[in-house]
């Protein structure tokens, strides 16, 4: 399941991030999205974790968390809007 990560500080690393999601399951992939100009976050993620119910429990229990300076928010990712937008 794809999970996309909103309000994130700014200063919160990649690799911060996996490891919060990891306390819940394992996780497939974690990306970080940066500004292609200055390399900074734009403040937003995605985390794909490949067994559902782990990935609802890390929803669950990080959504509306302090991470950093800011309170994240944590929901499903929806394909089908991204999908449209590339064709």
């Amino acid at each position: 399941m794809k999970l996309l990560i909103r309000n994130l500080d700014r200063l919160t690393t990649e690799d911060e991030l996996k490891s919060l999601f990891q306390e819940f399951g394992a996780v497939q992939s974690c990306n970080l999205v940066l500004d292609s100009d200055g390399g900074t976050s734009k403040g937003f993620a995605f985390v794909e974790m490949p067994k559902p119910g782990e990935a609802k429990a890390a929803m669950s229990n990080l959504n509306n968390k302090t991470v950093g300076h800011n309170r994240i928010r944590v929901k499903k990712a929806e394909g089908k809007k991204a999908d449209a937008k590339k064709g």
